[in-house]
């Protein structure tokens, strides 16, 4: 696939990110993990991807997620939602990560219209560009809900009751690659050579990664190569610490360990998005483009035991909506025939395998919780972890 070319102040900028990295290699000895450079490529202040002001989210962006997809996206969520705080008799929403700010926006509506509101929404938002579109949105379409939303720049001080909400945030964490080479484990780094980046393989230097990734020696042939979120256990023991009764949703595309690190997928999951092209070159577009990895969904269940809470729940986002109404709530209100034609448009891109359907998962982590929710009867996929 041929990329676009950035324009003079894309381009700029991407140069500045660029050598503010190729300093960073050269200061640590001629090489840095790929977790550290996705992490500047991504978060590098005022220059990453996720920390400048380019559009990313929607039509006019690099990707779509499902709630700029629909607000049937929220609305099945609200059905959940309202759920869990009637069984809690009130409570709290933290979103992860709140994007454009839509589906804040559509989740409050809905819940509002459920008679289910939560005492407070609270938004962990990290840009500062994607919370002033939050704020601005939220303020032209529903100013009446602005005084329950609270953003935050980190987790709440105190624990809440309620719901955490994380959508396709697990797969905007920096990863660390490996390669197997002759039956040993090489961490696949970056360094910078003949004016490009490129990967370098070594002897990884992290305990942590041979201790993962050890297990599955024996059923990774010689060549394989993967990924793996070394952050992903702090997030979720920080997550669930914040939790005092409630439930976690996740939603990401992922699998469980066994079917992640399946022999035959043999390249990993590293994909970039660059308006709404996927590719697999994270050496390019530096700044300005999008890299994610899949979510091993396993090591985050696993963390969520040790850390005192249950899984309730893990199934497709398909199944997922559906168990929650989605069906029944796109026949309300009398729509003309554009509208008919987009609405089946948008739950073909929801739910058909094809689609986000299948390939995003949803997970369920509950606290001092033991209702049963709505959204997993069926089909149970947690086998599958």
């Amino acid at each position: 696939m041929k990329l676009s070319v950035p324009d003079s102040i894309a381009q700029a900028h991407s140069d500045k990110l660029t050598d503010i990295i190729r300093q960073e290699i050269k200061s640590s000895g001629g090489l840095i993990s790929f977790a550290r450079f996705m992490e500047l490529a991504l978060y590098a202040p005022g220059l990453g991807y996720y920390s400048a002001g380019q559009t990313k989210l929607g039509k006019e962006g690099d990707f779509i997620t499902a709630p700029e997809i629909s607000p049937l996206f929220a609305q099945c969520v609200a059905q959940q939602g309202k759920e869990i705080l009637n069984e809690l008799g009130a409570g709290d929403i933290l979103e992860i990560g709140a994007g454009s700010g839509v589906f804040a926006k559509d989740l409050l509506l809905e819940l509002e219209n459920l008679h289910s509101l939560p005492r407070h929404y609270f938004i962990l938002e990290i840009s500062a560009e994607l919370r002033a579109r939050q704020k601005q949105l939220i303020a032209e379409q529903c100013s009446h809900l602005l005084e329950r939303i609270i953003w935050l720049d980190t987790l709440p001080s105190a624990p809440i009751q309620g719901m955490i909400i994380a959508n396709e945030v697990l797969d905007a964490m920096p990863v660390h690659c490996f390669r197997i080479d002759k039956g040993r484990i090489q961490e696949r780094c970056v360094t910078w050579e003949n004016d490009h980046f490129t990967w370098l393989s070594t002897t990884p230097t992290l305990s942590a990664l041979t201790q993962h990734l050890e297990p599955l020696l024996q059923t990774l042939p010689d060549g394989y190569e993967s990924e793996i979120n070394l952050m992903l256990p702090a997030w979720i023991r920080s997550i669930t610490s914040v939790l005092e009764k409630g439930v976690i949703l996740l939603f990401d595309y992922g699998y469980g360990r066994t079917e992640y690190y399946h022999p035959e997928r043999t390249m990993g999951t590293l994909m970039c998005y660059s308006q709404h092209h996927r590719h697999s070159s994270p050496f390019t577009l530096i700044g300005l483009q999008d890299i994610t990895a899949h979510v091993d969904f396993t090591m985050a269940v696993e963390q969520a035991y040790a850390a005192g809470c249950s899984l309730a729940g893990y199934s497709t986002q398909a199944a997922f909506l559906l168990n929650c109404h989605l069906l029944e709530i796109a026949k309300q209100n009398e729509k003309t025939v554009l509208e008919e034609t987009n609405q089946a448009q948008a739950i073909k891109r929801l739910v058909l395998p094809s689609e986000m359907g299948e390939l995003i998962k949803v997970m369920a982590i509950s606290k001092n919780f033991t209702q049963s929710l709505l959204g997993f009867p069926q089909p149970d996929r947690r086998r599958d972890l």
